[in-house]
């Protein structure tokens, strides 16, 4: 009887176990993805533009931003993108990597951080100026760009080559380390 209640528990764990891999990194896909949360160079997910038109996203003023519009992914350089919204406790966390890395890559990429949030442009600038955000803020209110490039939950960043291939992505917090070297994958990838 207590051989078969070890079973039974021990079965039980591996149901649970399965159900906490799906939970975090989401059913097993059969067209080659890692399923890590990062994209690969080549992978033909959801997260590949390469066949997908550019869209024009509209920037705030705010430090480091000016009112204007850009061209996501951008036609001569390689495109940095960072998902977040004022809500999230960790894209607040973020924030210091994202300004380092920004410091660390120049202009050598269009860098620019996206809220799909519907919020007065008044209120996201004091969000940013005390953040200490200062480079682009874009704003995505049909959740369009958002819809095309997040990586999974919030935080999230991906990297896009000159050609519109994303060469990387991925969510959650991540040292300013990490942003740069996939910045890097985007820039080899572009020839730049």
């Amino acid at each position: 009887m207590r051989r078969r209640d070890v079973l039974a528990g021990l079965g039980s764990v591996g149901v649970v176990a399965g159900a906490g891999v799906m939970a975090v990194r989401g059913p097993p896909s059969l067209d080659g993805n890692t399923g890590t949360g990062e994209s690969q160079p080549g992978d033909s997910d959801e997260t590949d533009s390469t066949n997908t038109e550019p869209l024009t996203i509209e920037t705030i003023d705010a430090p480091g931003s000016e009112a204007d519009a850009f061209r996501v992914p951008a036609a001569d350089r390689a495109t940095f993108l960072d998902f977040f919204g004022t809500w999230c406790p960790p894209c607040v966390e973020q924030m210091p990597a994202l300004a380092e890395a920004n410091e660390r890559i120049g202009d050598e990429v269009l860098f620019m951080s996206v809220t799909s949030e519907s919020i007065p442009n008044e209120e996201l600038a004091d969000w940013w100026e005390k953040h200490d955000g200062s480079w682009l803020l874009g704003l995505d209110p049909t959740a369009e760009l958002t819809a095309r490039y997040l990586a999974g939950g919030y935080p999230s960043a991906v990297a896009i080559d000159a050609s519109g291939t994303v060469q990387w992505s991925d969510s959650g917090i991540k040292t300013a380390d990490e942003l740069v070297a996939g910045i890097e994958q985007a820039l080899a990838a572009g020839g730049q």
